[in-house]
């Protein structure tokens, strides 16, 4: 075994990376604070820099580094993205790796200290989850506003984190807000689980990689149309997504490489 991945390394590198993220919520929450005269996009700058500053801490404390595909396929015009959602990493990565966005979450977060001051100030869409069918409308109220302003809007339509080779239903909201809006759909897969484990606290050194597809035309589509093509070239992805990390994993980290 390298050292590198011993459990004890593992551990200690772990808990100088979440140290490191703690500081850093309680510092830029508190910065944000004042910012909240500022305009949404400097606001949502200041939030974007935090997450590149903790995702540049992942890689340098716990070897987790990271690829992304498919860059090409990005519109050049506001987007809805729905995502694979295994771990925390996309939460924090999404930020600077995607246009300005506003990510469809659960209400409880706001009300975390410091880190849910932050996602208030950049105006996510949070929403009760036990409320259906009126979650759903204010998903596509506010989400419609968000487009219009330029904004990206980012679903994980599973609802929640799921572990590596498991799958849920996927949700409708992100496809009826697209069905309703005409704003494309962006389906984008990764295997983040692997290296950040959903309720784990070590994290595992590798390379993620993150795949972006090629966007899904909602015209002339119902929402269950649009929800089954994100679903399917999204889950299309995953084994080999799946099958790179194990190899990753194998290897003890060593970066992405060329």
């Amino acid at each position: 075994m390298r050292l590198a991945c011993h459990p004890l390394v593992l551990g200690l590198r772990s808990v100088a990376f979440w140290a490191m993220l703690a500081a850093s919520t309680v510092s830029f929450g508190l910065l944000l604070l004042p910012a909240a005269v500022l305009p949404v996009r400097a606001r949502f700058a200041l939030a974007a820099t935090w997450a590149r500053l903790n995702i540049g801490a992942l890689r340098l404390l716990c070897g987790v580094d990271y690829r992304v595909e498919g860059r090409e396929h990005l519109p050049g015009g506001a987007a809805i993205v729905l995502a694979k959602h295994q771990s925390s990493w996309e939460t924090l990565a999404f930020p600077f790796l995607l246009p300005p966005q506003v990510f469809v979450l659960k209400r409880e977060l706001l009300r975390i200290p410091f880190f849910g001051w932050g996602l208030a100030l950049v105006q996510n869409i949070a929403i009760d989850r036990r409320a259906g069918r009126s979650a759903v409308q204010q998903v596509v109220e506010q989400g419609r506003d968000r487009l219009a302003r330029g904004r990206w809007v980012v679903v994980f339509p599973e609802g929640t984190r799921v572990a590596p080779g498991q799958k849920r239903r996927y949700k409708m909201g992100g496809a009826i807000l697209a069905a309703e809006t005409g704003y494309p759909v962006v389906p984008v897969a990764h295997n983040a689980g692997h290296f950040w484990p959903r309720h784990r606290f070590i994290k595992r050194p590798g390379c993620i990689t993150v795949r972006i597809g090629p966007p899904i035309d909602p015209r002339d589509r119902s929402p269950a149309e649009i929800n089954a093509a994100a679903e399917a070239w999204i889950e299309a992805q995953m084994p080999e997504l799946d099958a790179r990390a194990r190899a990753s994993l194998a290897r003890c980290g060593g970066g992405c490489g060329g």
